[in-house]
């Protein structure tokens, strides 16, 4: 079984306001903008971008693949593993799209990272916001 260690961050500069994800799947980053939403909203399309990239890369092999996805974000990590309660209907929405991708793969978790250590994932969504 391999595994794939993945960092995600999604930001706004207001919140709402213009939002990218960051993304680093072993050792390869993009950064993407998504229009203007919000914080939360950037976090779960950060960790959805993520494992639509990886599920397309691996095809077949997903189901014999663990993830390891690290995120600074608890309340994503812990709504997707259903620690947290989800109260908002939109967040509600990307979390089921979510928990869809990751039954592709064998086994992912999330580990909460502070945000010290999620500094790749954090420039890729900086440079691209700057780069407006």
């Amino acid at each position: 079984m391999q595994t794939i260690s993945i960092y995600t961050d999604g930001g706004a500069r207001g919140n709402p306001g213009h939002a990218a994800i960051g993304v680093v799947i072993d050792g390869v980053g993009y950064g993407e903008y998504i229009g203007e939403t919000t914080n939360n909203v950037a976090e779960y399309k950060a960790v959805i971008s993520a494992l639509q990239t990886v599920t397309k890369n691996l095809k077949t092999e997903a189901q014999q693949t663990e993830l390891l996805i690290h995120s600074d974000s608890q309340l994503i990590a812990r709504q997707i593993t259903g620690k947290y309660k989800i109260k908002l209907p939109h967040l509600k929405e990307l979390c089921v799209e979510a928990r869809a991708l990751i039954k592709n793969f064998k086994e992912v978790r999330f580990v909460e990272i502070p945000r010290e250590e999620n500094t790749e994932a954090d420039a890729l969504v900086n440079k691209t916001l700057d780069n407006l």
